[in-house]
């Protein structure tokens, strides 16, 4: 399920750059995640609130809009079949051409003939949960320490995140949910510290009580989310956080 939404939130990232003005930090493709619906969405496409989410609760593409809503089950569904959707309520809804063209890489292709299945529900929900730690945490933390940067979830790496300068400081700091990767075999929450746009080393810092630090390819300190709450989560963060702010 993990492969098949990152796969599906790439449909409302081409959204954005269908229909959205290009940013150079690529922002008009990242996406934001309501708690309470469970849905990962667009920014707004249109003055009328046109927006494209996936919903984790239900296995849909929705469009919403002033004018009317409308969804598609993906459960079963081919690639095809989903662009064809979307560029059939896109011009309804927004009178405009949907491209279904990325201008990054995915670790994974899809093909025309791509069928995605809801093989686990479950696997669905802990995957929403997973975004939910993620979004309340983040929210609580940048509540903490006076962060204003949105959280977004990018779909390039499918992480969910926030990047911002610390006040009162010349360390940048990011942090989020992040999906199993060559860190760890696990969705993990990450974060790592800049310093003049260099990534700050390390290796020289003490142990954490939760997670630990990465000195190789990534550096910064990591904790595996799996059966994690929220307490948890945002003592990781806020930890590694004083860190930052003790050695700088």
């Amino acid at each position: 399920m993990k492969k098949q939404m990152h796969l599906a939130a790439q449909y409302l990232a081409a959204a954005g750059i269908s229909f959205l003005n290009k940013e150079s930090d690529d922002s008009h493709t990242n996406l934001g995640f309501n708690t309470d619906s469970g849905t990962l969405s667009t920014h707004m496409l249109s003055e009328n609130e046109d927006r494209l989410s996936l919903n984790y609760q239900k296995f849909t593409l929705d469009w919403n809009s002033l004018s009317g809503n409308t969804s598609f089950r993906l459960d079963g569904a081919t690639h095809k079949q989903v662009v064809q959707w979307i560029s059939d309520v896109s011009q309804t809804y927004l009178n405009k051409k949907y491209k279904y063209q990325l201008h990054y890489d995915l670790p994974y292709s899809i093909t025309d003939d791509y069928i995605f299945k809801l093989h686990n529900v479950s696997d669905l929900q802990s995957l929403m949960h997973l975004r939910i730690l993620a979004q309340f945490s983040l929210e609580r933390i940048s509540k903490d320490n006076l962060l204003e940067s949105p959280i977004r979830v990018w779909p390039h790496h499918f992480d969910t995140g926030i990047y911002e300068k610390m006040p009162d400081s010349d360390v940048s700091i990011g942090l989020g949910l992040a999906i199993p990767d060559t860190n760890c075999d696990e969705h993990y929450m990450y974060i790592s510290g800049y310093k003049k746009n260099e990534t700050i080393d390390t290796s020289s810092f003490g142990k954490l009580e939760n997670g630990e630090w990465r000195t190789n390819e990534f550096k910064g300190a990591i904790l595996p989310a799996t059966r994690l709450i929220e307490s948890e989560t945002v003592t990781f963060f806020q930890e590694a956080i004083n860190t930052y702010k003790n050695q700088y």
